[in-house]
């Protein structure tokens, strides 16, 4: 019987690109050094099971409780044998039993049972490993930590992962503007999360990356606020941040729009305040620069700004000028996780590093956080916007929600 290897491995990357991420960890430590990265177990039976993120980044295989072993220039999979029931309940999957077929599909060099692990790395000298309690396995070995390395590797992206990541930029972008068009006083915050799974699972992803931010009102005041079962009340902003889980990589989003469709003249000043920050953010970002010197030079640029306008309150002055304190507006990087590894701040900003760009502010005397968020991409000449498709303008945002949404489409329950 043949079977189908796009249902046994994945096919957003090439095996050659796996096979390029081992080779440069492996230039990176001792030559008689092993590296072992043990892939995520199956929590419950009906699990929809998905792979930590280091064992994916270095092989790609999505098969419960396997291990890598990498040494030189000679990969090992480790995966279970063949369970006819499991396959006759769940469908194939990648096993032990047949190694050509996994060697074929994922380009490792050798292919063993897990049974077989304890006696490969009984002699074991050195070990990198983030895996705790490996005495058992190797007994003699000196074991170091190995996520430092995955780290650095996984902050700057390449080719094959830009293009997933343009992907996910682009779904969160159709995510967060179908919310817009179908705002009404009296749905639920949860609704517009339902409208953004729809986009994410219609388009490929498996889900939302992260939990959704959808902060209608006081909400928005607890930044990262969950709940989402608020009722849209006419006069509030709404706050939404929420990206998809796409080829195990994700994005980021920050937007901000009126429940009712027009900003008032307070929301204009404040939101349209923050819009302008990050837009004079987002011109200055290039290769070769450091955030803090971006940060000083906008902040100046912005210090200008508020000195010609003509605050409604006193404390948006405030709040507004506090702002330009604040040293978080370049925020952090964006990859597998929402919230991904590695410290881009300490050096030069490189091509192939994708990032949050999130200004915000906060006006305590009223509870209000009012922020913008994009997800970028450094490119050999300036930045890449991965979700510049959802409305920034204040004037753009308003005439998107005079279209019809989804959500007038759709059947769901007048839920009281």
């Amino acid at each position: 019987m043949k079977i189908e290897s796009k249902s046994l491995f994945q096919t957003h990357f090439s095996s050659k690109e796996f096979s390029k991420r081992r080779e440069s960890l492996m230039n990176q430590v001792e030559d008689e050094a092993i590296v072992i990265i043990i892939g995520k177990l199956k929590e419950h039976e009906l699990e929809t099971f998905r792979q930590s993120n280091n064992f994916f980044y270095m092989s790609g295989v999505e098969v419960p409780g396997a291990i890598l072993t990498i040494q030189s220039s000679e990969t090992t999979l480790y995966l279970p044998a063949h369970d006819p029931q499991e396959e006759r309940t769940e469908g194939p999957r990648l096993n032990a039993d047949r190694p050509d077929q996994v060697a074929e599909l994922t380009g490792v060099s050798r292919v063993r049972h897990l049974s077989d692990l304890e006696k490969d790395l009984s002699t074991a000298k050195l070990v990198y490993t983030d895996q705790p309690n490996m005495e058992e396995i190797c007994p003699d070995a000196e074991t170091r930590p190995l996520s430092p390395f995955l780290r650095s590797m996984r902050m700057i992206k390449s080719s094959e992962e830009i293009e997933v990541m343009r992907t996910a930029g682009q779904l969160t972008a159709m995510a967060v503007t179908e919310a817009m068009r179908s705002t009404r006083v009296g749905l639920i915050e949860y609704q517009l999360g339902a409208i953004a799974d729809y986009v994410f699972r219609l388009n490929g992803a498996r889900g939302g990356g992260y939990p959704a931010i959808i902060a209608s009102g006081p909400n928005a005041w607890y930044g990262h606020y969950f709940q989402n079962n608020s009722l849209l009340t006419d006069g509030d902003l709404i706050l939404m941040d929420y990206a998809p889980d796409y080829a195990q990589y994700t994005s980021d989003i920050g937007r901000m729009w009126p429940v009712n469709g027009t900003f008032t003249s307070d929301q204009r000043q404040l939101y349209g305040f923050i819009v302008e920050y990050h837009k004079a953010l987002l011109k200055r970002i290039r290769p070769g620069e450091m955030a803090t010197a971006i940060m000083d030079q906008t902040a100046i640029e912005m210090k200008a700004l508020i000195n010609q306008m003509t605050f409604t309150k006193s404390h948006y002055e405030k709040a507004v000028r506090d702002a330009l304190e604040f040293r978080g507006h370049l925020s952090h990087s964006v990859g597998m996780d929402v919230h991904d590894h590695g410290n881009y701040r300490e050096q030069p900003l490189q091509p192939g590093l994708v990032f949050s760009v999130d200004p915000m502010i906060w006006v305590p005397e009223e509870k209000l956080y009012i922020r913008v968020e994009d997800t970028v991409l450094v490119t050999e000449n300036g930045i890449d916007n991965l979700t510049q498709m959802a409305p920034l303008e204040l004037d753009d945002v308003e005439e998107t929600m005079k279209s019809a949404g989804m959500i007038d489409m759709l059947s769901h329950l007048k839920i009281s």
